[in-house]
């Protein structure tokens, strides 16, 4: 008995078949190829379990299911490629609020934000909508709120105090000095603390004290991706700002007008001892209570190290015992803190303006743009008598 065989699709030049075609058309023929492909599935596994059905006639269908399976392959790549093209050609025109991806939708506004300041051309208000600003600032002269913020309040360069301070961002702050109060002084045991009161007053005022942080940008990293820019200028203005606090907070001769937000300048007892592990356990014993109970102590590494030597003696266990447990009190190490301080470090307290401005200059001998930042800031220490600062008794 002759059967008539089927005619076989022959998949011949499968890059012309797709080519040309709208991404509308392509849909369609990738629906049609598709329920081809599944009826074509469906006839092979029939024809597969039926026993009177000719090898000629499966090998028929196999053909017929690799055929379409390769043109929707190849017809879907098509699809595929074209729709990624359209949808990137959309969020070309659509700008910034046409990303979905919230974080490189930030990460797009800042690079914007840092190139429009570099080339000395108006930010968009798509930039600020999308930074969390409504744009409203006025010759687009501020630094977007959330960009200030981070920069602010996410430092690369670890200052120990940000662990340890009290940090805000108000403008012409106003804090009490102490938390709360009764109905009368007599509450206050330290005569200290009593006195300090009595002499400054039982609130802090905040000041606007400017400083400048400089990104220096390169012109490969300007022109480069957008993460890689954004990085680099945030990584600077945040080192920056923490090093800044560092400064003015442990400065030995700080700038005029600047004393009270040094440690070392502002009046804060100083505690002496004919050593530093001395000094150090009498300054924490002159802390009155309240304020010893959450005392830190504030020192460099190299001067614990020397504590240790000197008590240890030859004796390797101090070496690997926490510093807590030789001092007393938990340890910080700073570098800058070339006395140790020991106290409640809540009662400093740094606070930032909220505005900052940002603007650019450019070193023509070197080609590089440096991305500017100007902020307002001030540190105080709320209350002196919850410090003591350890130095050694110095012999005549």
């Amino acid at each position: 008995m002759s059967m008539k065989k089927k005619k076989m699709l022959v998949p011949l030049n499968l890059q012309y078949f797709a080519e040309g075609q709208t991404l509308f058309e392509l849909k369609q023929n990738l629906a049609t190829i598709g329920q081809q492909l599944q009826k074509v599935e469906g006839e092979l596994a029939q024809k597969a379990v039926d026993p009177n059905a000719t090898m000629d006639e499966i090998q028929a269908l196999q053909q017929s299911k690799a055929d379409l399976k390769m043109r929707f392959e190849v017809i879907k790549e098509q699809h595929d490629a074209l729709e990624a093209e359209q949808k990137a050609k959309f969020q070309q025109n659509k700008g910034i609020q046409a990303i979905e991806d919230p974080k490189q939708k930030v990460i797009k506004a800042k690079a914007e934000l840092i190139r429009a300041a570099i080339n000395k051309r108006p930010v968009s208000a798509d930039v600020f909508q999308a930074l969390g600003d409504n744009g409203t600032t006025g010759g687009d002269k501020f630094l977007p709120k959330t960009v200030s913020t981070e920069i602010l309040s996410e430092p690369f360069v670890k200052n120990p105090l940000r662990d340890l301070s009290t940090y805000t961002q108000i403008t012409n702050l106003e804090v009490p000095k102490i938390d709360f109060t009764l109905d009368d002084d007599d509450f206050i045991a330290d005569t200290e603390t009593a006195k300090e009161l009595k002499a400054t007053g039982s609130n802090v005022q905040f000041g606007r004290y400017k400083f400048k942080v400089f990104a220096g940008v390169s012109e490969t990293v300007l022109n480069g991706t957008e993460a890689n820019l954004v990085a680099k200028v945030e990584q600077a203005l945040q080192s920056g700002v923490a090093a800044k606090e560092k400064k003015v907070a442990f400065a030995t001769t700080p700038k005029t007008g600047e004393e009270h937000m040094s440690f070392y300048a502002s009046g804060i007892k100083e505690v002496t001892g004919e050593d530093l592990y001395k000094a150090i356990k009498a300054a924490i014993a002159d802390l009155h209570e309240d304020y010893r109970e959450n005392a830190k102590i504030v020192m460099t590494y190299q001067d614990y190290s020397s504590i240790i030597e000197t008590l240890a003696n030859g004796n390797a266990t101090l070496y690997t015992a926490q510093p807590e447990q030789i001092l007393g009190k938990p340890v910080v190490f700073c570098d800058a803190a070339v006395y140790p301080i020991i106290g409640d470090f809540s009662y400093s307290h740094f606070n930032y303006d909220l505005n900052a401005l940002y603007e650019t200059d450019k070193d023509v001998k070197t080609g590089v743009q440096a991305f500017v930042v100007t902020a307002w800031f001030d540190h105080q220490i709320k209350l002196k008598s919850a410090f003591r600062i350890a130095k050694v008794t110095t012999t005549p």
